[in-house]
């Protein structure tokens, strides 16, 4: 290989945040992440961010790149299903009170188009359409900058109480 690229990535401790936003509502301690300028490892891995927060209701945006292609030249499916399942779970993460906390079940995603790093900023929309006591259920949609959609998803979360 004579043609090698190179990436840097920096993150804070994640751990330390975690902490932090278990006192907060879902809603509240997405709102604080949105404003922290050191965002969760993974999100700085896959370049995608949180821009959007209301209760039930979450965006993440994201640029697809190089970094992100297969090897059939395209970017992986990876890429998005990072950004659905970011923003599936927070939506519904967005909808619970202080102290109680989620973990995805399942994702079903539907991929429409491909996306290239000529794609430019995708934005991924997802909202909770049901929070109860032990199951959480959101849909979310990714378009690209134009609006054309890119992909639908859904999602189920297991709810736990202290």
């Amino acid at each position: 290989m004579t043609d090698l690229r190179e990436r840097t990535i920096r993150w804070g401790d994640p751990l330390a945040m975690a902490e932090q936003l278990r006192e907060l509502s879902g809603v509240d301690a997405l709102r604080l992440a949105l404003c922290n300028a050191t965002p969760p490892p993974i999100m700085a891995l896959m370049n995608i961010r949180l821009t959007e927060v209301d209760e039930g209701r979450v965006v993440f945006e994201g640029e697809p790149g190089e970094y992100h292609y297969n090897p059939i030249g395209s970017v992986h499916g990876g890429f998005a299903l990072t950004i659905f399942d970011s923003a599936l779970g927070c939506a519904v993460h967005s909808a619970l009170p202080a102290g109680v906390r989620y973990t995805t079940t399942d994702v079903q995603v539907r991929f429409i188009r491909g996306m290239t790093k000529d794609t430019g900023t995708v934005r991924c929309e997802a909202r909770a359409l049901h929070v109860g006591r032990s199951t959480g259920i959101a849909e979310a949609t990714l378009v690209d900058s134009s609006g054309r959609l890119l992909g639908t998803g859904t999602t189920a979360c297991a709810i736990f109480h202290p």
